[in-house]
Parts: structure tokens; C-alpha cells; sequence
């Protein structure tokens, strides 16, 4: 059974997760500020340190919320998709492209964050992430019947990139040119071309 403190101790860690989360949401990750946390939350700066052990800790928990919402989006848009594979590959880009344009600034954050040199995210974001790559190699795999399982964590990870460079780069309109209701038919295009020769 939890004690008080170690009940008030999560209920802050709740409060700090969800008043970062809007803050992300509205102003973006560079407004994440350890004093205006601790104003909105009603406790001591060195409380959020004793529940995070730093600003980008927090963030992680923030994007791992993040992750699992665009994943329920993946999901969505996926049970309605057609059993063709590679249609199925665009129907879950296109959702991706529409979460990170009704999303922008929680989006940007789950790429923007910053780690020291060297260092790995930890386990359990990783792990979200994965479970998002999942929707992308199960029709990977189908589309590829002959690639290894390495191959196919390489193809995967490749389509993501090519994918979220289309995205990151059609969502800012002057750097790519593309108008943002292009940016649908641009990914369709180039997912429907990538699987036309399997071999």
C-alpha cells in the first residue's frame, strides 16, 4: 500500500506531466521553464527535481503521452484501410502527416529533444516508438516477402524517415515549397513508386 508521501509525490508527477504537456502543446518545447512549472503546479522548484530528475526527463514522460496518441491515430486510421498493403502504408503516413499538422509543436518534441552526446533514450520510450514501427513493417513484410528481418528493420526505418522528412519539411512551407494539402499526394506517390518493384 502507497504512503502519503509516496501518494503525493505521483499526483505531482501527474500534475507536472499534464500542465508540460499543454505547455508543449501551446507554446512549444522551448517555453518548458522549471520556475513556471513550479508557479502553475503550487510547489518549490526543487520539488519537480525530486519527482524528474531534469527538465528533459519530464519531456520524455510528456512524449511518451505524445507517442501513444499518434499511435491511437495509426490504429484508427488502420481499421478502416483497405487490406492491400501498400494502400495500408499510405492511409498510416497520411494519419501521421494529419497528427503531426493538428499536433505541430507536441509533435516537434518528441524530435527536438535534446540528450547529451551518446546517450540512449530509455527503454520504455523506446519501446514506443517501436510499437509505432510495428504498423509499418507488418505491411512491409507482406509487400517483401524475401527481405530478412533485418532487412526489413532497415526498410522500416527508412520509410519512417522518408516519410517524416516529407512531413517535417512540407509543414514548413518555405523550406519545401509544398503546400500543405499536397503533402497527402506527395507521400502517396512516393510510397506507391517504393513498392512497385518488391524484388
Amino acid at each position: 500500500m502507497a504512503t502519503k508521501t509516496e501518494i503525493r509525490r505521483q499526483e505531482l508527477r501527474d500534475k507536472l506531466i499534464l500542465i508540460a504537456e499543454r505547455t508543449i502543446a501551446q507554446k512549444g518545447l522551448s517555453a518548458l521553464r522549471a520556475r513556471d512549472l513550479a508557479n502553475e503546479a503550487g510547489c518549490a522548484v526543487g520539488a519537480i527535481y525530486n519527482v524528474f530528475g531534469d527538465l528533459t526527463d519530464l519531456t520524455l514522460a510528456v512524449n511518451a503521452r505524445t507517442f501513444h496518441r499518434l499511435g491511437a491515430d495509426v490504429a484508427e486510421a488502420l481499421a478502416d484501410a483497405p487490406d492491400d498493403p501498400v494502400e495500408q502504408l499510405v492511409v498510416m503516413a497520411q494519419a501521421y502527416h494529419q497528427f503531426a499538422a493538428q499536433n505541430h509543436l507536441s509533435w516537434r518534441a518528441l524530435f527536438d529533444i535534446e540528450r547529451a552526446p551518446g546517450e540512449a533514450a530509455p527503454d520504455w520510450y523506446l519501446q514506443e516508438m517501436g510499437r509505432l514501427f510495428v504498423y509499418i513493417s507488418d505491411p512491409l513484410a507482406v509487400i517483401f516477402p524475401n527481405r530478412d528481418a533485418e532487412e526489413l528493420a532497415l526498410l522500416t526505418r527508412a520509410l519512417f524517415s522518408s516519410v517524416h522528412g516529407i512531413v517535417l519539411l512540407g509543414l514548413d512551407e518555405a523550406s519545401a515549397g509544398v503546400s500543405s494539402e499536397n503533402i497527402d499526394r506527395m507521400i502517396a506517390l512516393i510510397l506507391r513508386q517504393f513498392a512497385a518493384n518488391p524484388e
